[in-house]
This record gives C-alpha cells, structure tokens and sequence, in this order.
C-alpha cells in the first residue's frame, strides 16, 4: 500500500472483511480503497447526482450539509455540532471500538468517531470517489489514528457478520436506492451489543408519506419515508431498544443488537 496517513488504518479494515471481497492486491489510492471498480450503486436521481461530483465535496462540509440540515430540521433544530453530538450520544463508542460510519461522505462525523474510539478502528464507507478523496484530506479530531475510508455500496455492506460495535447512517438512507436492504446489511454486521444512529426523513402534516414521497423524490431524489419504516425494520431485523427522535421532516433513530 502506498505511504498514506490511512493506509495503515485501512490494512486493520481488511482484517473486517468477508474474505471473498478481500481482493488480492489490495491498494489505497487518494487515501480510500476501492472494492467497486467500475461499479456505480448511487443511483440516478438529481440528489444522488450530485454526490459524485467534484465540486460537491468542497462546500459540502461547510455550506451544503449545515443548509441540508437546516430544510430539513428547520431553524430550531440542532445543527452540525448538535447533529454529531446526538450521534455519540447514540452510538456510545468507547476506546477499542470497531465503528462503521455508512455513507460517510467527506468524513465530517467519521473524524469525530475516531476521535472517540482511540485506538479502534473506525471505518468511513461510501460509493463517492469525490467524497473519499475529500475525507482522506482532512485530519482527525484530537486523534493521531486515521479513520480508513473504503469505497462499497450501503446495500452490499463487504464487511463479515458482527464486525461493529457501533454504526452511524446519518443523511443518508433518504439518497439510497434500496434504503430498507441497507437496514440489513447494518443489522448484519452489528455486533452483539451494538448500537446503531439513525438520521432520515420523516413524514409529516396530513398527507401520507406516499403521496408526500411521490411529489418530493422525483424532484430531488430525496425518498419521504413513513413514521414506522425505519423503525420497524430494525425490529425486524432482531434489534432491541428503538428510539426515535423527530425534528422538524427528520428522525433520530438509534438501537442496539441483543
């Protein structure tokens, strides 16, 4: 592997992966590694779009995310510090931790799990390679260890069965084409005493979340999903101890597996 302050992180996430999807000559180019090739999971909506492009990543930290925030939990809702807050509030981590951030984007939250997981490894995952590159630049918070970022598909997770102990999918599963299977694949890889945070949409007002979903998402690529959706599918999936926390059309969901 290059000579990439990740590079060592990402050889520890290797040891995480399924073996069939550990490949051969594994290799970290613009500080992530790439297990999808060729292969694009984004999705063509206008929303996903513009996760794969170039300029994006610049602002997205700064400008675009806080202002994503801000229509969707209006004025009186938390912002980015209050949002990352929230998320270790949920997720718990502790020194030694194994932590997956899904859709991590530029890194702005995986920075701050690394920082709360010491010397455990923290994995940053997301099918942008703009996103990526833009994450490898940044330096931790107040950690030495560098998150590893790898490049995969949410609804195809390349990591084995109970490999973390705490997972974050945080303005995310709203951009995803099959959202409910990503749900999946995070219970799957959670680990026996896991905790999960959620951060999506929420259907609110009178109209159900269809017919909301059905005027929103071919407009923005952003999916509505209903008051249970999320919730009841981590249930499904055998996980216990399901909050929920609403905020203006977003949801805080956090659980944890038995």
């Amino acid at each position: 592997m290059p000579a990439h302050p990740g590079a060592r992180s990402a050889e520890r996430a290797l040891d995480l992966l399924r073996p069939e999807r550990r490949p051969v000559r594994p290799e970290v180019r613009d500080g992530y590694l790439d297990l999808l090739g060729d292969d694009d999971p984004t999705g063509g909506g206008p929303g996903q779009r513009l996760m794969v492009t170039r300029a994006l990543p610049a602002i997205y930290e700064r400008l675009w995310r806080p202002l994503g925030g801000r229509l969707l939990m209006g004025m009186l809702g938390p912002d980015m510090a209050g949002e990352r807050r929230i998320a270790l509030e949920m997720l718990r981590i502790a020194p030694g931790d194994a932590v997956l951030d899904v859709a991590c984007g530029p890194g702005n939250f995986t920075r701050a799990f690394a920082g709360a997981a010491g010397d455990g490894v923290v994995v940053g995952l997301d099918a942008s390679r703009t996103m990526l590159a833009q994450a490898a630049r940044e330096r931790p918070e107040r950690n030495p260890a560098h998150p590893a970022y790898v490049r995969g598909s949410a609804t195809d997770l390349p990591f084995r069965d109970g490999s973390f102990d705490a997972i974050c999918c945080f303005a995310a599963l709203y951009l995803i084409e099959e959202p409910l299977r990503a749900v999946a694949e995070i219970a799957r890889v959670l680990a026996p005493g896991g905790r999960v945070a959620l951060l999506s949409s929420v259907a609110r007002g009178p109209l159900p979340a269809g017919a909301t979903d059905a005027l929103v998402r071919p407009l923005t690529g952003v999916r509505i999903f209903g008051r249970d959706d999320l919730t009841g599918a981590l249930r499904a999936h055998g996980l216990t101890d399901v909050h929920r926390r609403i905020a203006g059309l977003a949801q805080f969901v956090s659980a944890r597996r038995p």
